[in-house]
Formats: structure tokens, sequence, C-alpha cells
């Protein structure tokens, strides 16, 4: 069973029920104003994948961030959750060939407004090789591009996802980070299949946060006109 290792206050306080009447809750919760967040929540969590392209979390914001990270002894775990959440929410891209395997769109929303730019899910795979000197750390990219020549992994020599957010090793690792750059939260451990849909469940909720916090931002210019 997975283990929280910090989260805000709202993280997984769904009820055990939620999933079956999923459509009536995220209507709701669109409706609903966001909830405030500590300002020293926001993160951007920056470095290169196997390609020495820089990546970054800030450059995603407008869509929810799912890191998904492990040490070696937990990458193969890590690697099927990060696959199983990309399906989920890219289902096209079970049949899609490798190279477009990042680019599929992502589920709809009930009751999402016509016209309105829907937040993607970026789940992202991210190798901690913080054992790996540096001498040696080209060898790793090349060893990377080619058990991954088209999804980009983003690498982690130096440890960061441990200092911002720990780990568990030999677990795979899921840190959530909210449609403006706040981290939702941590977890670890082995998903089943009823932590599975609360985390998938979680992730729709802050999609939806993001229309209410748009039409309340907007809310004072129409009082104005």
């Amino acid at each position: 069973m997975p283990r929280l290792l910090h989260t805000a206050p709202s993280a997984r306080s769904l009820p055990v029920l939620l999933a079956a009447f999923l459509p009536a809750v995220v209507a709701a919760l669109a409706a609903a104003p966001a909830a405030a967040e500590p300002r020293d929540r926001f993160v951007n969590v920056a470095m290169e994948d196997q390609f020495r392209s820089r990546r970054e979390t800030g450059a995603l914001r407008g869509d929810v961030v799912v890191l998904v990270y492990s040490e070696r002894h937990g990458a193969e775990a890590a690697l099927t959750l990060g696959r199983r959440l990309h399906l989920h929410f890219h289902p096209t891209a079970e049949t899609a060939p490798a190279s477009e395997w990042s680019r599929q769109p992502v589920t709809g929303l009930p009751g999402w407004p016509a016209g309105v730019r829907m937040p993607d899910v970026h789940v992202i795979p991210v190798a901690c090789l913080t054992e790996v000197p540096k001498a040696l750390q080209a060898v790793a990219r090349a060893r990377m591009r080619t058990d991954s020549p088209h999804v980009p992994v983003w690498l982690d020599f130096d440890d960061d996802l441990n200092r911002l957010f720990g780990m568990a090793a030999g677990e795979p690792n899921v840190a959530i980070i909210d449609t403006l750059g706040r981290v939702h939260g941590v977890q670890n451990g082995h998903f089943d299949e009823l932590e599975f849909r609360e985390l998938t469940v979680t992730v729709d909720r802050l999609r939806l946060a993001s229309l209410a916090a748009a039409r309340t931002a907007a809310a004072p210019a129409a009082v104005r006109r």
C-alpha cells in the first residue's frame, strides 16, 4: 500500500466510493473555488533528459504534472506505474507509434466548457542516478537513449527529488504538482486498484480546480462591465 510522505491538507481525502460517482463529483468541484495553498509549496523542478535537453516543470504551468521517480531498485515498478498513468489519461497512446507516445490527447472532463483549453496531464518518468559518478554520466545517458529512444526520461544525478520530496528506496515515488506549480502531495509504494483510482481522481480534481480558479479570477472583470 502506498505510504503518504507529505501532502497538502486535501490530498487523498476523497471517500472510497468517489470513483463510482466521478461525473457528479467533478461537476460540483468545477463550480467550487480552489482551496488556498501555502506559497512555499510552489516549485520548479529542472534537470536534463537523456538527450541533454533541459526540462522543467515551470514550463508546464497550466497542466498537472505527475513525477514518477525511483532509484534503480524501484525502476521497473516506477516504469510500470508511469506507463499505466499515461495510458489512463492518454488512452490513444496504447496504439500510437512510439514516436507519438508523448503527444496523444488527454481524456476529457465531464461538463468542461467548449472553447476552453483543458489541462493536460504530464506523467514524467525520472531516473534517480545519484550513484553514477560525473565521469560516467554520459554513459548513463547513452544507455537511457537506447532503452527509451523516443520518450524523454528526466535524469536526476544530483538527488534533487529526494531533497524536495523525499524518496523510498526500491519503490515507485509519485509527486503531484498542480496547474499553478504547487506541490499537491507525494506518495510512494505499490499502488493497488483502489489507490491507483484515488490517484487518478485526485489528478482530475486538480484539473477541474483550474477552471474554478479561472472563473473566480474572471468574476471581478465581469462585475466591472
